[in-house]
């Protein structure tokens, strides 16, 4: 039987009624104590302290990096590199004296972008040598060299060639450059998983229920009331809201995850279950930092030059545990002002004191980087009691936001590298539900002795550009 549905509240308006009396009704339970960010201010950064403040979710919240979807298939296209370079080349035939013809070998590539009129420069690591393209067809193109000695000696066969273009030339009264290019997109998707929990309590032990008085906006005052074991079926529910997004994975097809998850009504085998969490994207496309904490200036200017390779944004978080932090920390000891590149607190509009109320400390090397312990890393009933292979000591993310394009929107979108999408529509809000059942509780809507509050919410997280991410691992 359908229960009573309240929604979290957003602001004025909501569904939270305080009755004249200490009452229990259903439409005065506190089920989200979102509230107490409009009454309790205090209450609430209380709350958010303890709870909040060194999770992911809690940082995208505050940059506002959540928002709806009302497609059960989010995708998006991101654009590669404006400029290509090959780094597989095997030299098919050579004239010393004049010209070099060249295969594209790499993997995964089945037309060159290399143009006839281009300018380019050819390596193998030790010997470099430039030139101008006269031929192009398909993998295959010819070069004719600047330098009268040619091809170099070293250019052989069985070596490696690496090319990427730097320019172009044309002779008086030639045609322009034939052929266009653009740059690869790339297509991505993720699907939302819906996550559900429950907290029951019988009609006999509703003698655990606490009062809270309340003025509401519009000046009326009056009771809410709330159970403490419902508030912590609740935070853990928080909880699992974060980490599903940050482990899940997809269901392999044929799995017994993709089976036990069927949609009713579809044919078995056409659908799988699972979504695509942070960790499974940075390890399948971003950098993974193995072997260790990066614990030296050197391990960071390393870091620091794989960013430059992939144009990363300037500002960056690093959730880390415990032994990082300190890591880091001691890092930094060890340098003066100009060698550790001074602090930076300019995620943070350059408030210090906001940014370490918010358990973040920053640091300027190259990037801006703030830093801030994750619950979840050190937490020895969850990823804090993994050793070995199963271990991870942090995640970086970038701060800012990127450009894709949208697929269900058919434009260019502005969107967090992180963020989170969460089913909705104008009928629907699946972000965070919280309805209640049974007799107990002021429900009334079963024969059930009992008053049971449910929890559930629809949502993906959207990991774009995971070239700048880096996970950390031992």
């Amino acid at each position: 039987m359908a229960g009573s549905v309240l929604t979290p509240p957003q602001g004025p308006g909501f569904d939270l009624q305080p009755s004249a009396e200490q009452v229990a009704l259903s439409t005065n339970y506190i089920t989200n104590f979102d509230f107490l960010n409009q009454y309790l201010p205090d209450t609430y950064e209380k709350e958010f302290e303890r709870y909040g403040n060194r999770t992911v979710s809690s940082f995208l919240r505050m940059v506002g990096a959540e928002m709806p979807s009302n497609s059960d298939l989010i995708k998006w296209a991101e654009q590669g590199r404006l400029h290509t370079k090959y780094v597989a080349l095997t030299t098919v035939s050579a004239d010393a004296a004049a010209t070099s013809v060249f295969v594209i070998g790499d993997a995964g590539v089945t037309a060159g972008a290399i143009r006839v009129g281009q300018t380019v420069m050819l390596s193998n690591g030790t010997l470099t040598a430039k030139a101008i393209v006269t031929v192009s067809t398909g993998l295959t193109f010819t070069v004719a060299y600047y330098e009268i000695a040619g091809q170099p000696a070293g250019f052989n066969a069985a070596a490696a060639i690496e090319v990427f273009v730097y320019g172009s030339e044309f002779s008086k009264g030639t045609n322009g450059m034939q052929g266009s290019l653009e740059a690869e997109d790339s297509i991505f998707e993720n699907k939302p998983i819906i996550l559900k929990d429950k907290y029951s309590v019988s009609g006999s032990d509703m003698a655990q229920i606490g009062w809270v008085e309340v003025t509401t906006e519009n000046g009326a005052s009056g009771y809410l009331w709330y159970l403490k074991s419902e508030h912590e079926t609740r935070l853990r529910f928080d909880d699992y809201l974060e980490t599903a997004m940050i482990e899940a994975v997809p269901a392999a097809a044929g799995s017994g995850a993709a089976l036990a998850l069927q949609p009713q009504g579809v044919v078995a085998g056409t659908s799988s279950g699972g979504s695509e969490g942070i960790f499974h994207v940075v390890e399948d496309r971003g950098n993974v930092w193995a072997g260790g904490n990066p614990a030296a200036l050197a391990d960071f200017d390393n870091i620091i030059r794989r960013l430059d390779k992939q144009g990363s944004i300037e500002e960056n978080v690093i959730f880390l545990n415990r032994e990082f932090g300190f890591d880091i920390d001691d890092m930094l000891a060890a340098q003066n002002s100009y060698g550790a590149g001074g602090t930076s607190y300019g995620l943070f509009d350059n408030d210090k004191d906001m940014a370490l109320n918010l358990g973040f400390t920053g640091f300027r090397r190259g990037y801006d980087f703030y830093k801030t312990d994750w619950k979840y890393l050190n937490d020895p009933t969850m990823r804090g009691g993994l050793t070995g292979a199963g271990s991870v000591n942090g995640l970086l993310v970038p701060a800012g936001s990127t450009t894709v394009y949208d697929q269900v929107l058919g434009k260019n979108a502005k969107r967090p590298f992180l963020h989170v999408r969460y089913r909705a529509s104008e009928t629907e809000d699946r972000r965070y539900k919280t309805w209640i059942t049974g007799s107990a509780g002021g429900a009334n809507n079963s024969d059930l002795d009992a008053m049971e509050v449910h929890f559930l919410s629809e949502r993906a997280v959207c990991t774009l550009g995971a070239n700048n991410f880096f996970i950390f691992k031992d």
